[in-house]
């Protein structure tokens, strides 16, 4: 398999000096959905101080970063091979960034990459309204809308990167961007 790049591919070599990185280990902690939400948290905490002067600035950039973050990472711990989520994140002009690389088999690559193509093809708003009304219809077991929300509602910029990995994996890189007001008190 060859690499494969979706999405926005000036994301792809973004630099995350001078940001935060943090790595989840699989092990005693049993990563689950819990440590999704206190990590996105932490993040958000973080990334989001230079603008706490101005609450309304803070509030949004903080909830921005937040959802974003909690998104990425619960993908990761759904879909992920056991092994470790390695996390960037940072600051950029007028915008936050976010990586997030693990590990997947490659079923779910491939899966994946067909539901990229079609979001990808087509209007995230209007998938958006088409995956509420099946929702609504169905039994509650799938969800899928944490991604179109992120493209529909946030106007993120993603891009998915997917190469071969170790022991017949692939792994997956995510790095996504929202934008964030200009004015800090930097």
């Amino acid at each position: 398999m060859a690499s494969k790049i979706y999405g926005s591919c000036d994301l792809v070599d973004v630099n995350f000096d001078g940001g935060a990185r943090l790595t989840l280990i699989d092990g005693p902690l049993q990563l689950g959905w819990k440590h999704s939400g206190i990590t996105s948290d932490f993040i958000a905490e973080v990334m989001a101080m230079p603008f706490a002067s101005r609450k309304d600035s803070y509030n949004d950039v903080h909830h921005s970063i937040s959802y974003l973050t909690n998104e990425l990472i619960e993908n990761a711990v759904k879909f992920r091979l056991p092994a470790e989520i390695k996390i960037e994140a940072c600051l950029g002009d007028a915008e936050f960034l976010l990586r997030v690389r693990n590990p997947i088999d490659p079923e779910t690559s491939s899966v994946f990459q067909r539901k990229l193509d079609q979001i990808l093809d087509d209007n995230p708003g209007d998938l958006l309204i088409q995956q509420i009304e099946a929702n609504a219809l169905s039994d509650g077991s799938t969800s899928g809308l944490g991604l179109l929300t992120l493209l529909s509602d946030y106007g993120a910029k993603m891009t998915w990167e997917f190469c071969p990995h170790e022991m017949d994996s692939v792994m997956l890189t995510t790095t996504a961007a929202v934008a964030v007001p200009l004015t800090s008190n930097l």
